[in-house]
């Protein structure tokens, strides 16, 4: 079953004043993360039996506890991926508050996404390494084969020794802890939690409600009603309006559920009743994708949509004169502008042919597990964990996701952060990629309760789950497995293989058609590459989780 990056949007950098005091230790509710298995090839090499480098950090003075984390100077090496949109790490204030704080300067290299997702295998592979990597990039796959040749440092006793907090709070998560840890015993990253209930339905579908007006048309409830107003949008606006738009199939899961009965998800991997179900070759799937092969015929949906980046994407719901009629994604402001955002309205889920609504959950987890790594070049691993670990302190975990005291939070009177309200026509998260570097940090559904408030438009996103989905949830999404080394060599290049048959045949089918006449063979080709094989190291990978929890 093929799995694709989260679709959640990304984190950013962010200044800061002195740091904090550790806060007391707290309670800590559910999290997980997203299962990525990635056609990598694992080394069947077992790890070293000792680090290539002798850990040094005595001789810079690293202290017994606290602040500074060392005494004398030391600079180390970071790479790892930021948003296009984020500036250099050095440059933040938070950044800069991090090293006065701790003592150690940091050396940055972190890259654009998807700059650093084309460099980071070869990076990893070439033993020019940096000291440890800040928002690794990495897939379960490539952890287990980064950790299992020992690229990366197995972290689980300098934890214990040099990570109170963390440690700290993984006493009192084992899930957190049970998430971070491979099949071989090793914590090879560090986490980045969010508990916000938030990712499970990570695209809502947004409609025009001015342009619907001046049709004299209510918002759709029908698949019928939603239909016709495309239609509508396309006669009335002409050649330059897109009836609808979105980036990649995986953000029309709920269309697709609504047009076939099929509730679907960007993985096209569900759980229904305990049974793990691959959902691109049932029956509803093909029904759905046929009728969007009609919308696209009828010049509903834009041209771009299964080729355009999100700046392209972005660009076209800021444009003059206003081109969007309806789209899909995570939020409205961020793609039309918050002065544009009142003009549209979220969709609710429309009935599928069988008149059951179907709210597709993602397979998104709220635990990320590769946040900071540290490879095996290190000289000052013990140091480095130290500087990782000041960040799991909860005030300094709500800096490292929204930014700093003073610049985009602040305390209010009840002593809890909230957001510094954005202003000159900016939104909350282009501020907070500017502002917030993200990295490794734990911010728990408690954390919510006693020491940082919901950004503004997090809290009108729950609002909007609790309204629109929640109640007519599909299916569950699949638990933060983390597969073996054995299973993932087993299926990454299956996986692979099925993912790149899919996203190629839904594409060419909703752009050319066809599917009618292909879907046999389509599905006979699937389990000639290998899904049966697939969904049974899922399915089976599904029950030890369950049976263990």
């Amino acid at each position: 079953m093929t799995t694709t990056p989260a679709t959640t949007p990304a984190t950013t950098p962010s200044p800061a004043g002195p740091s904090p005091a550790p806060l007391t230790r707290r309670r800590f509710a559910l999290g997980a993360t997203a299962l990525s298995a990635t056609a990598l090839g694992l080394a069947a090499c077992g790890r070293p039996s000792a680090r290539e480098t002798e850990d040094l950090s005595a001789d810079v003075g690293l202290t017994d506890s606290g602040l500074p984390v060392v005494a004398d100077e030391l600079t180390l090496s970071f790479g790892g991926s930021k948003s296009a949109l984020a500036p250099e790490y050095e440059t933040m204030e938070l950044v800069r508050t991090w090293q006065e704080d701790s003592g150690i300067e940091i050396t940055w290299a972190n890259e654009p996404d998807e700059v650093w997702a084309e460099k980071k295998n070869l990076l990893l592979a070439s033993g020019e390494l940096p000291d440890a990597l800040f928002n690794t990039g990495l897939t379960d796959a490539e952890v287990a084969k980064y950790g299992d040749n020992g690229t990366l440092l197995a972290l689980e006793d300098l934890i214990l020794e040099h990570a109170p907090t963390l440690h700290g709070i993984l006493e009192q998560r084992p899930d957190i802890r049970s998430a971070m840890t491979t099949s071989d015993g090793h914590i090879y990253t560090l986490p980045s939690v969010e508990e916000m209930g938030l990712v499970e339905f990570p695209t809502m579908l947004f409609i025009n409600t001015v342009w619907l007006d001046e049709l004299g048309m209510g918002v759709p409830t029908t698949v019928e009603e939603y239909h016709e107003a495309l239609l509508a949008f396309r006669e009335s606006k002409g050649s330059g309006a897109l009836p609808l738009s979105f980036i990649g199939a995986g953000a029309i899961a709920d269309l697709i559920a609504a047009l076939g009965g099929q509730a679907d998800n960007p993985d096209h991997r569900i759980v229904q009743d305990g049974e793990v179900l691959f959902t691109a070759d049932k029956d509803g799937f093909r029904d759905a994708i046929a009728t969007l092969h009609t919308w696209y015929g009828e010049g509903l949906i834009d041209q771009e949509a299964f080729a355009q980046d999100y700046v392209t994407f972005i660009a076209k719901g800021k444009a003059d004169p206003q081109t969007l009629g309806s789209f899909s994604f995570w939020e409205c402001p961020e793609v039309v502008g918050p002065d544009r955002a009142e003009q549209y309205q979220i969709v609710p889920i429309l009935p599928g042919p069988d008149g059951v609504q179907r709210a597709c959950a993602a397979n998104n987890q709220e635990i990320n597990r590769g946040a900071f790594a540290i490879t095996r070049t290190s000289q000052y691993a013990a140091a480095t964990l130290r500087w990782a670990d000041m960040l799991f302190d909860p005030v300094m975990s709500a800096q490292a996701n929204w930014g700093p005291i003073g610049i985009s939070q602040e305390m209010n009177a009840d002593g809890m952060l909230e957001q510094i309200p954005v202003s000159g026509g900016e939104t909350e998260q282009e501020r907070r990629v500017k502002v917030a570097p993200g990295g490794p940090k734990i911010i728990t559904a408690e954390d919510f309760e006693t020491v940082v408030l919901p950004e503004p438009r997090a809290a009108e996103r729950q609002g909007q789950i609790a309204e629109f989905y929640a109640p007519h949830r599909a299916n569950e999404k699949y638990p933060p497995v983390m597969l073996s080394v054995e299973e993932l060599n087993r299926i990454s290049t299956l996986e692979s293989d099925v993912r790149t048959l899919v996203d190629e045949k839904v594409a060419t089918w909703i752009v050319k058609g066809g599917i009618e006449d292909e879907w046999d063979g389509y599905v006979a080709q699937l389990e000639q590459i290998g899904l049966s094989e697939v969904a049974e190291v899922y399915q089976g990978a599904y029950d030890r989780f369950t049976e263990n929890s």
